[in-house]
């Protein structure tokens, strides 16, 4: 259920719980978009946790190098690597995941938190819009592709690894059109090159690849039928962030003054992502497939728990295996291998 205007404005200007603690001692923890904001609070909290090692994944090496330095600096942590990754492109993300099942015996902890917001229709070298490749389709390639690796990490380890995907509570203020979604290549009619015109981008286009994010969370987890990796989406809620950017005009007025007044910080914001990856241990099987928000679980919209939302949700799931098993065919293997269809 979407909280009310009153309820956010609460929630906004709540003191939140303190950050959730837990002995990474050799653990390998890979965080995604770490070297500004979220991500790299959220690394610095990780740090302080002792992990075996510590992937700071970003996609430019001066600025991971820097994030990098000031985390030693501020943590003490010798443990912190820096990774390339660029979700613009699928080619990286393989190389990433290649790279990782290479040089690391295990993965207990993934968290997916880079994210665009652009101003117009940019389309990658792969052909699809760049805000749905960068923030959906990269992110769900790179989680299919490390998903043995993180189950192997279970067995082997007897532990219970988790993927934390960043989503946004902007995901209760849209839905698909039930109409669109049952139409043949629905993803690629929403955002392939060979479809999509070009024209500007808005608060609603971010928001639904959100509510994607939230979509794929639900329906991976729903696949994995209780197999002891932890798969949920999170809501850090409006924090000051980068992201904001590209805004101009009236835009970028009317978000410097909500941020004043409304805005957590960054630091504040990553406690839910923390708290998605290591919190609640003692009833993590709630947390499967779970919507969270203030450090607990929060019912998402109405439309993705409804039949129309369950609907959709199916759908663009055997969307995003059909589209990325093109990209990458272990796709395919592992889905058939360590996933089963959810009973209906």
């Amino acid at each position: 259920m979407k909280p009310s205007f009153i309820q956010h404005v609460k929630d906004q200007w709540s003191t939140l719980p303190p950050v959730a603690h837990a002995d990474l001692t050799g653990k390998v923890v890979v965080v995604i978009g770490a070297n500004v904001g979220l991500g790299f609070e959220a690394s610095k909290h990780f740090a302080r946790m002792n992990p075996g090692k510590l992937i700071l994944a970003c996609r430019s090496k001066e600025k991971g190098d820097a994030a990098l330095a000031q985390i030693k600096q501020e943590t003490g942590c010798t443990t912190a690597e820096v990774w390339i990754i660029d979700l613009s492109s699928f080619a990286s993300v393989i190389s990433f995941a290649d790279r990782l099942e290479t040089e690391c015996g295990r993965l207990d902890i993934l968290v997916e938190n880079a994210a665009i917001a652009v101003g117009n229709v940019v389309f990658t070298a792969d052909n699809w819009e760049s805000a749905l490749q960068t923030n959906v389709l990269s992110g769900t390639l790179l989680a299919l592709l490390l998903l043995p690796r993180m189950l192997e990490t279970a067995e082997k380890h007897n532990t219970t690894p988790r993927l934390a995907v960043v989503t946004s509570g902007l995901h209760y203020s849209v839905s698909f059109d039930e109409k669109f979604v049952k139409e043949p290549n629905f993803l690629r009619r929403y955002a392939h090159k060979d479809f999509r015109r070009p024209g500007t981008m808005d608060v609603r286009e971010y928001s639904e690849t959100k509510l994607l994010n939230v979509l794929f969370a639900r329906a991976l987890s729903d696949r994995l039928h209780g197999k002891p990796v932890i798969v949920n989406s999170l809501d850090p809620g409006f924090c000051y962030s980068s992201l904001r950017r590209h805004t101009t005009g009236f835009k970028t007025l009317m978000y410097k003054t909500m941020e004043c007044a409304l805005a957590r910080t960054s630091e504040e914001g990553s406690r839910q992502i923390v708290f998605a990856a290591i919190g609640d241990e003692e009833n993590k099987n709630e947390l499967r497939g779970a919507y969270l928000t203030m450090s607990k679980v929060q019912e998402p919209s109405d439309w993705v728990i409804g039949e129309d939302g369950q609907r959709a949700q199916n759908k663009i799931w055997n969307e995003f295996i059909e589209e990325l098993s093109e990209v990458e065919p272990r796709v395919q293997q592992i889905v058939q291998n360590y996933l089963t269809e959810p009973f209906i």
